[in-house]
C-alpha cells in the first residue's frame, strides 16, 4: 500500500540531470574511490550542515501554524505532528546520502569541500549514476532550494497527514498509545517517505551548490545493517558504501575530472594523469584545470 507522500516522493525523485554530476573531494580521497570503486554515503544527520533535516521542520511549522489558525484544521492532530517530526527528522531512522553538485568547478564549493591545493571534483554520467542507484534500492534526486517550493511541498505533506489520519483514525487505547501520541500510527507509516522528501529540502543560503543526492532506503536496524563507521573531528561518521559504474574492465568509469587551485599546475595536472591512465580510470571527457588563480584561503 502506498502512503499519501507517494507521488511527491516520486515526483521529486523522477527528474533527470541533463548534464555529469561532480563529486568534490581530496587527492588522498580520490584514490580512496578510485581503489573502492565506491563512495562513502554518509548518514545524512552527520553531514557538515549539521541543521539540514531541522530545515523541513522549520518549514513545517509556520504551516501548520496557519492551517490551525486559518483553516480550522484539526489542532490535535497537527500539534502532535509538528513535535514528533522535530523529534524524527533529527533523530529518526538512519538515511545515507552521498553528494553530487551539476558544477564541477565553483569556487565555493573547493573551498567548502575540499583541502587547499589538493582537491579534485570527479564528474560521472547522470545516466550511468541513476542505473547504479537502480541496482542498490537508492533515489537520486535534485535539491530543493526556492522557499515557494518548499513552501508547496510542506503544505503536500500537511494534506497527506491529514487525509492519511481521516483514514485511519486516532488510536485512543491508552494500553497502546499515551493520548499524548494518538496519532502517531498516522505519522510512523510515512515516516519513510517523509525523509525521502525530508533529504532534498535544503537551506536557500546553499542554492549555489546545485546539489544532487543518491539517497539510501531508511535503516531501522543499525545493528544488522551494513553500517561501517569512519573517525570525524569530534564523533564517530556512520556510512555505507554506494557503489560506483565500472567499465568492462572492472575500472571506475569516469567522464571528467577537474583539478582544483593549486600552486603546481603543471606538475599536478602530470601526476595525476598518470595515476588515473595507471588504474585504467582515464575521464572519457579528460582532465581539466580549473583555472581558478591559487589562494591559500
Amino acid at each position: 500500500m502506498y502512503s499519501p507522500l507517494a507521488k511527491e516522493l516520486f515526483e521529486m525523485y523522477a527528474e533527470r540531470p541533463s548534464r555529469a554530476l561532480y563529486h568534490y573531494t581530496s587527492l588522498s580521497g580520490l584514490m580512496g574511490i578510485v581503489n573502492s570503486k565506491s563512495l562513502y554515503a554518509t548518514d545524512i544527520r552527520f553531514f557538515n550542515d549539521a541543521a539540514e533535516m531541522a530545515h523541513t521542520a522549520n518549514v513545517l511549522r509556520p504551516e501548520i501554524a496557519h492551517r490551525i489558525q486559518q483553516q480550522g484544521a484539526p489542532t490535535v492532530l497537527l500539534d502532535q505532528f509538528r513535535e514528533w517530526v522535530s523529534d524524527r527528522l533529527t533523530n529518526g531512522h538512519m538515511q545515507f546520502v552521498a553528494s553530487f553538485t551539476a558544477n564541477g568547478n565553483i569556487l565555493s564549493q573547493w573551498r567548502g569541500y575540499t583541502p587547499k591545493s589538493q582537491g579534485v571534483s570527479i564528474g560521472f554520467l547522470p545516466d550511468v549514476l541513476r542505473k547504479c542507484c537502480d541496482e542498490q534500492s537508492f533515489g537520486m534526486g535534485r535539491c530543493r532550494y526556492e522557499l515557494r517550493e518548499q513552501q508547496e511541498i510542506a503544505r503536500s505533506i500537511l494534506s497527506a497527514v491529514e487525509s492519511l489520519a481521516e483514514q485511519r483514525g486516532e488510536n485512543l487505547d491508552p494500553s497502546k498509545r499515551h493520548p499524548s501520541n494518538s496519532f502517531h500510527d498516522v505519522f510512523e507509516e510515512i515516516e519513510g517517505d517523509l525523509l525521502g522528501v525530508a533529504a532534498l529540502l535544503k537551506h536557500p543560503a546553499f542554492k549555489e551548490e546545485e546539489e544532487w543526492r543518491v539517497v539510501s532506503p531508511i535503516t531501522s536496524n543499525y545493528v544488522e545493517a551494513p553500517i561501517c563507521y569512519r573517525d570525524g573531528r569530534s564523533m564517530l561518521m556512520p556510512y555505507i558504501l554506494f557503489d560506483l559504474p565500472q567499465t568492462e574492465d572492472r575500472a571506475l568509469a569516469i567522464e571528467h575530472v577537474f583539478l582544483g587551485p593549486t600552486p603546481n599546475v603543471s606538475q599536478s595536472m602530470s601526476s595525476l594523469s598518470r595515476y588515473l591512465s595507471k588504474y585504467g580510470a582515464n575521464p572519457r571527457n579528460g582532465l581539466t584545470y580549473c583555472q581558478i588563480p591559487y589562494r591559500d584561503w
